[in-house]
């Protein structure tokens, strides 16, 4: 049986659909397009106590650090080969830099899988999903305002992180250019750039990861089976990743370019692994949106 929301979606008021004797009935300024704004959903979401709770460990990361190095004394003393984490302490650039090599791999993706794969499945678990659909919202509507949602608090996740990082950074070690492991230096605007860049990357190769968690939430009514699914699937493309026997497979892995941003911390920047790593992860996020959209569309919600 079609749901009210569907109906409204395809009709129009006063007309009869198909098979039925009386015409549809929609409520007087009724738009479909008007149905969940975008703002009303990003202050739901980020008044659920989840936000809140990955908001602080982001922003305790970077204090963490810094007391470690504190703590610790001087990263790269005794070492023979200078790399990325033994320059944290050169400057505030440099404490960013580290923060995001020592993030990427593993901490920013909980917060993407967490705001893209507990958006759907949770209005499910709380059996709000069908009264959504009642109301009625479309069922693309729903899904491009929760995916929105989803994508803007992941990348205001992956933006809060070097943030906090860099003014961290400066309170602690000073303000100056970032010392590049390889030798040599870069100023503060090429710095700035580079850190831009070097986010813009990871939320596009962290694409894969949410639409994984995205997906899975339109397929479970369990929040932690997508959140959890999205990340062990990610942690499996790593594993994958390290088995050097692979070879040339490994190309099609979107874990295998996860670190390409490092390119963009040398004196003269290379972008040609970035974009091969960015056409992946976009390739791979389209299918498993499509995927998504069209899973929904067609799923008998009864929750």
């Amino acid at each position: 049986m079609s749901t009210l929301a569907e109906r409204a979606e395809h009709a129009e008021p006063g007309r009869t659909e198909p098979g039925r004797k009386e015409p549809v009935e929609v409520a007087d300024g009724y738009r479909a397009g008007r149905t969940l704004p975008f703002r009303v959903e990003l202050v739901r979401q980020l008044k659920r106590r989840r936000t809140m709770v990955m908001g602080g460990i982001l922003f305790a990361l970077p204090l963490v650090l810094a007391i470690a190095f504190q703590v610790g004394g001087t990263p790269g003393e005794g070492n023979n080969r200078v790399n990325l984490m033994d320059t944290a302490t050169a400057s505030g650039a440099n404490f960013a830099a580290v923060n995001l090599f020592a993030a990427a791999g593993f901490l920013l993706v909980i917060p993407v899988a967490l705001f893209c794969g507990d958006t759907v499945a949770s209005e499910a678990s709380w059996s709000s999903l069908r009264y959504l659909l009642a109301a009625p919202v479309p069922r693309a509507r729903l899904l491009w305002s929760k995916l929105a949602v989803g994508l803007t608090l992941s990348l205001a996740a992956l933006v809060l992180l070097p943030v906090v990082a860099l003014a961290v950074g400066i309170a602690a070690y000073g303000w100056g250019p970032l010392e590049l492991p390889t030798g040599g230096e870069l100023g503060a605007g090429a710095a700035a750039q580079a850190l831009v860049i070097t986010v813009a990357y990871i939320f596009v190769s962290q694409l894969v990861t949410a639409a994984m968690a995205f997906w899975l939430s339109t397929r479970t009514d369990a929040p932690l089976g997508a959140v959890g699914g999205a990340v062990g699937l990610t942690i499996v493309g790593n594993v994958l990743d390290s088995v050097t026997a692979l070879g040339d497979w490994r190309d099609f892995l979107p874990a295998h370019w996860q670190y390409a941003w490092l390119d963009v911390v040398r004196p003269q920047p290379e972008y040609t692994d970035m974009i091969q790593g960015a056409s992946v992860s976009i390739t791979y996020a389209l299918i498993l949106f499509a995927l998504a959209f069209r899973g929904f569309g067609r799923k008998d919600v009864v929750s």
